[in-house]
């Protein structure tokens, strides 16, 4: 947990005003479909900040945050990956590139998207879909 939650100054300063309406738009649309709780935490290594959803002990996925970039990650389990390869044709093909590039580890594929726009959005919503359904209408 981060003692200070950075606010809308602060993400703008540290990845620019256009990734920070990205990471805007992207949350918004998660909270549309699914009521998670919400933590802000140190970004390990790699980032600065990382704001994770999860729900019931589970992890749904997670926002994360340096200078000027922002990343979407979703880890996809065993049953997991198998839903998303079944249907692999319906995603864009930088979608399957990540997941076709994405090392395999004993609890999954953490899957990281470094979007730049919401043009991979309705991918991201049916990854999410495969880990869990919407309980938000």
């Amino acid at each position: 947990m981060l003692d200070t939650i950075p606010g809308a100054e602060e993400m703008t300063r540290l990845i620019g005003e256009p990734l920070y309406d990205v990471w805007r738009k992207l949350d918004a649309l998660i909270k549309e479909r699914y009521d998670m709780d919400c933590s802000w935490n140190q970004g390990g290594k790699a980032w600065k900040y990382e704001y994770k959803y999860r729900r019931g002990g589970k992890t749904l996925c997670a926002l994360v945050a340096k200078e000027n970039c922002v990343g979407f990650m979703v880890i996809l389990g065993k049953g997991e990956r198998v839903k998303f390869e079944a249907d692999r044709a319906r995603y864009t093909k930088e979608v399957q590139r990540v997941y076709d590039e994405t090392q395999t580890y004993h609890d999954g594929k953490w899957l990281m998207f470094a979007p730049k726009d919401t043009a991979l959005f309705d991918d991201f919503i049916r990854l999410l879909g495969i880990k869990r359904r919407p309980n938000r209408k």
